[in-house]
Parts: structure tokens; sequence; C-alpha cells
């Protein structure tokens, strides 16, 4: 019992601890260049006399991940949608999947110079600012780098591009935009929403009233009509 309960309060402790940071990370949502900390767990034994039986939850804090990059400017990354065509985003959360493939945070394909970019094994990765990829070899010196492939960047005119309900953007006429060579992007940094949560929750408050107010009318609209009903019956 002692196990279970020593279990749950270093649970609490550490979920406590998590919300701060949550917190910390919501009152800062519009600050400029503020990096969010991400939350992580694991269990630690406790050491001591004898056999380490006990272990609490440890809240850790990873940091930005290496492979972040933000749109400099104008410009979209291509991606590969789940049909298998090209489409853009510019959510550069980038991330390895376990067959070495990259991957945008929501799990689309990004696309290189001959289509779907895969990295082989490597110590470290560095993006430079025209996307180009580079890695340094499992072994490998520190100053030595292999350029392996090149995100493809593009910057179609935003007036022939149409969003789908998968979030991504496409060409109006699902062509493929040709790479742009001018686009650049900051690495070790994620481009902020451009949704306002306040002016959201007002709106949000707005729909339900207005919704409520529609509702009242309908409501009157079927009173007036049977008040209409019984007067004609009534003449009758």
């Amino acid at each position: 019992m002692d196990r279970m309960i020593y279990l749950a309060m270093s649970a609490a402790q550490q979920m406590m601890n998590g919300q701060a940071l949550t917190t910390h990370n919501l009152a800062n949502a519009n600050t400029v260049g503020f990096k969010a900390d991400f939350e992580a767990a694991r269990a630690m034994p406790v050491y001591g006399n004898g056999l380490p039986s006990r272990a609490y939850a440890m809240i850790e804090r990873p940091g930005i991940n290496d492979l972040d990059i933000a749109i400099n400017g104008d410009g979209f990354i291509a991606v590969q949608a789940p049909d298998g065509s090209e489409a853009y985003t510019r959510a550069g959360d980038l991330q390895i999947n376990v067959n070495g493939q990259l991957m945008t945070g929501a799990g689309k394909p990004v696309l290189g110079n001959g289509g779907p970019i895969a990295l082989p094994p490597s110590q470290s990765i560095t993006i430079g600012v025209d996307g180009t990829i580079s890695i340094r070899p499992v072994g490998q010196e520190a100053n030595t780098l292999a350029q392996v492939d090149r995100i493809k960047l593009v910057n179609p005119d935003v007036k022939q591009l149409r969003k789908g309900a998968d979030g991504l953007f496409r060409l109006a006429d699902n062509t493929p935009a040709a790479p742009d060579a001018t686009v650049r992007i900051t690495r070790g940094a994620l481009e902020r929403s451009n949704v306002n949560s306040v002016n959201e929750m007002v709106q949000l408050i707005t729909n339900s009233r207005q919704y409520d107010m529609a509702i009242k009318a309908m409501s009157t609209a079927q009173q007036i009509d049977t008040a209409g009903a019984k007067l004609l019956s009534s003449s009758n």
C-alpha cells in the first residue's frame, strides 16, 4: 500500500509542476520569440539502503526540437498529402519517423528534390537556411557533413491557393508549384498560429447567443403560426 501511495503522491506533485509549466506557456502565447517548454515524464528509481524498490515520476523539459523550422517571410514547405498529391504548409515542426522519413508534426512526408525525404542513420542533422539537409554520418568527425537532400520550398501566388479540409494548401489547378530558391527558413523556431484566442472566445460566445436568438425566433414563429391557425379555425 505504501508503494501505491508513494507513487500517487509523486505523480500528483509532478502533475502540479506540469500544470505550472503549461500555465507558463499559455501566459506567453503571444510573446514574440517565446519557445514553449515541452513536458515529458519518466520513472526515476529511489536509491538508498537496499534495493531501489520505489520509483517516482519525474517531469522533464526536453526543450525545442532541433528540426523545428519556420518560413522567414513568404513561402511554403512542400509535403505529400494522404492521396499522394503535393500540398503546402507553413508548419515546420519536423520529425523523423522509425523509417528515417522526414515528416511534419501532423504526419505528412516532407518533399525534397526527388520526392519524400528519407534520411540515413546519423549522429546529427543540420538544416540550412535554404532547406539544404546535411548530416554527420555515424562514426565521423564533428566537422564531417554530408548533404543528403533539400526541402522543397515554394512561393506561389497566394491568390491561386486553396485550403483543403486537411488544413493543407494546394494550387487551384492541382498542379505542383515550382521550387523557389529565394525562400528562406529560420532554424530552431516555429511559426505561431495567427489565431487570437481571446477574439475566438468572444466570437464563440457571440455565435452561441445568436444561435439562442435564432432558436427563440423559430419558437416565436411556431407560436404565431399556431395562434393564427386557431383564429382561422374559430372564424370558420
